[in-house]
């Protein structure tokens, strides 16, 4: 497996952001948006049967876990906290409902927004790449205590390309938009997802928040928040203006 290059001299182009861990802290996705699902998902199968994307996703279920009734075989994914398209979809239906009635509403880390805002007024592209579904991750981040932040990204990309620990991702997120690997860095709190975009040849770091514990990794570069991460590959000069109007970045 090819990981980490040395560091280059040229700050990246492009930053991909995880989103679980990275800019919002695992906490909020397992006490409040899973347990709401949890709570929803045998209502929206029973109450929007009809709907075309509701209909996908049960008839995926099926595929999957023939002879399951949907509702068990949701319940099993979301115990053992499974990446799969048909219970990502179904969770962000509900969390929709959630965030439109105002039951949701999303606490991103302090650094972040600053460091976006930033980051985008000088011109870098930022872009989401993140197990749940893309209206999923709109919503976090169009329902924040920060207001709506969703204009920052241009690109948002969830399973369609791929899992997250498999480096073809990568390669199909680069052949979608035409960026070039090494002008783009891949933020994760997640080491496997790391040598997996590593793999693919983009610049990776990890974001080891001490509210999340992680464990921090002995392969990649490592930051503590995205702000460590701006100033460590070279875009703090890039941001300065911007960063000194938006602390904490």
């Amino acid at each position: 497996m090819t990981l980490q290059a040395p560091e280059q001299t040229v700050p990246p182009r492009v930053v991909l952001l995880d989103i679980e861990g990275t800019t919002l802290p695992v906490s909020f996705v397992h006490n409040v948006l899973f347990p709401y699902a949890r709570q929803h998902l045998a209502a929206l199968l029973a109450d929007r049967a009809t709907d075309p994307v509701v209909m996908r996703a049960v008839a995926q279920i099926g595929e999957l876990a023939p002879g399951v009734p949907p509702a068990e075989q949701l319940s099993r994914w979301m115990n053992e906290d499974a990446k799969v398209e048909p219970l990502k979809t179904l969770q962000g239906l509900c969390w929709d409902g959630g965030y439109r009635q105002g039951e949701l509403v999303a606490d991103l880390y302090s650094d972040v927004v600053p460091c976006l805002r930033a980051l985008h007024a000088a011109g870098v592209v930022l872009a989401v790449y993140s197990s749940g579904s893309e209206p999923a991750q709109r919503l976090i981040y169009g329902y924040t205590e920060q207001g709506d932040v969703t204009p920052l990204f241009s690109a948002f990309f969830d399973l369609r390309v791929g899992g997250k620990k498999e480096a073809q991702s990568y390669r199909n997120i680069l052949a979608e938009t035409g960026w070039q690997a090494a002008d783009v860095l891949f933020l994760s709190d997640v080491e496997a997802e790391l040598d997996a975009a590593s793999e693919a040849g983009l610049r990776v770091c990890q974001i080891a928040r001490v509210e999340d514990a992680t464990v921090a990794s002995q392969r990649h570069p490592v930051c503590a928040d995205i702000a460590q991460a701006v100033e460590r590959f070279g875009l703090s000069g890039t941001v300065q203006g911007e960063a000194e109007r938006a602390l904490p970045c």
